[in-house]
């Protein structure tokens, strides 16, 4: 993986954008690791890396969700406990939107996002929407710190970028789910019908 890893990294930007891609369909390594090495090195690109891997996640995200809806059962079986599958698989049921939003933000490899959504068929559409949330925030968060910040924000993205990360994440989920209670709420309120006396 360190070999895969360094020649990536020859590659500057565009490896950048291919270990994103790769990351939403098969590759175990997140391409965040990448992307904090990569602005370190440059942190006045480092807004042009964010984009760039935000990019590849996007295009890599339907690929993965794919490999999902065609192969899922195979590959999920192969490298989760059945145990595991069943809870991860009610979890998602209930909870998928959450999930996702979530899983983008953390340093979770995101194909586990990708391919459990084909293997649930769950909405496409709606898994792009959440990607696009939650990697975005995710890219551009620490595109922008090393922007700012330059090589010092290396020890800020190690210390506190997983907190910042989850913080975000579950305050979008917060206002997710307070969305869906209004919604689910003012639904009950059209359909009540008025009792007669």
């Amino acid at each position: 993986m360190e070999t895969v890893m360094e020649y990536l990294r020859s590659f500057g930007a565009i490896g950048l954008f291919i270990h994103a891609l790769i990351d939403a369909v098969i590759f175990p390594i997140p391409a965040f690791f990448l992307q904090v090495s990569l602005s370190a090195l440059n942190p006045e690109n480092a807004l042009w890396l964010a984009a760039l891997g935000y990019a590849g996640c996007l295009i890599g995200t339907p690929i993965g969700y794919a490999l999902g809806r065609t192969s899922g059962n195979l590959i999920l079986n192969r490298f989760m406990k059945k145990k595991w599958l069943d809870s991860s698989t009610a979890l998602f049921q209930r909870h998928g939107e959450t999930a996702i939003l979530i899983g983008s933000f953390t340093p979770i490899p995101f194909k586990l996002f990708t391919i459990m959504s084909g293997f649930m068929q769950y909405p496409l559409w709606k898994l792009l929407a959440y990607a696009a949330i939650g990697r975005g925030a995710k890219f551009f968060i620490v595109g922008i710190l090393f922007y700012m910040y330059g090589r010092a924000a290396e020890h800020m993205v190690d210390g506190m970028l997983g907190m910042i990360l989850l913080a975000v994440g579950l305050l979008f989920c917060t206002v997710l789910l307070l969305i869906r209670w209004f919604r689910k709420r003012k639904k009950l309120e059209r359909t009540a019908v008025p009792v007669k006396e």
